[in-house]
């Protein structure tokens, strides 16, 4: 019993999207109402990650195409120019590593978390590292992320419309998923 207590913590395990949503926020100013932030979300996001001590596999993808704001003219705007989602429709992230999980991982529990690993924005990869945390409860495991980056990390364009009168350069992306053991 005891040599098999000292294997379990070196048991990989496996979990899966079951729901989640993305979002992007940039500060923006806009004529006749002041400096708000932009928002837009989409629940289009699946994935999968594999967790083995600190190191993470797997992938995520989020349908760009998917994503909306309270103006249908700035989705427009995005798709077309700064996404260019006709020729770039998803943005991936495979995690490589997770800091602040406990090994094994537990039944439940809250736990802060950094997950490094590469995102992919039209055809730009980059290493980032998003901060948040992550909350066990039997199968399921509630994850709560966020990164920001300035708009060139990725090579993308501040957007620049009339109504426009400036856009912060740093994109804050978030994360709000439920994944379940596989």
């Amino acid at each position: 019993m005891g040599i098999l207590a000292l294997l379990v913590p070196a048991l990989a395990q496996s979990f899966e999207v079951v729901s989640g949503e993305a979002r992007y926020r940039v500060r923006e100013q806009l004529v006749q109402i002041g400096i708000t932030d932009a928002v837009g979300t989409t629940k289009a996001v699946k994935g999968e990650v594999r967790l083995q001590g600190g190191q993470a596999t797997g992938s995520f993808t989020v349908d760009l195409r998917e994503l909306k704001s309270d103006q249908a003219r700035r989705d427009n705007y995005l798709r077309q120019n700064t996404l260019e989602t006709d020729r770039f429709p998803t943005a991936s992230f495979r995690p490589k590593r997770v800091e602040g999980l406990p090994n094994p991982l537990p039944q439940s529990g809250k736990f802060p978390v950094k997950v490094v690993g590469d995102l992919t924005i039209r055809d730009v990869t980059q290493e980032v590292v998003w901060e948040g945390e992550v909350e066990f409860s039997g199968q399921e495991a509630r994850v709560l992320l966020r990164t920001e980056f300035p708009f060139e990390k990725f090579g993308l364009v501040q957007p620049r419309v009339p109504i426009l009168l400036s856009v912060e350069n740093r994109i804050r992306l978030e994360v709000d998923l439920v994944l379940r053991r596989k």
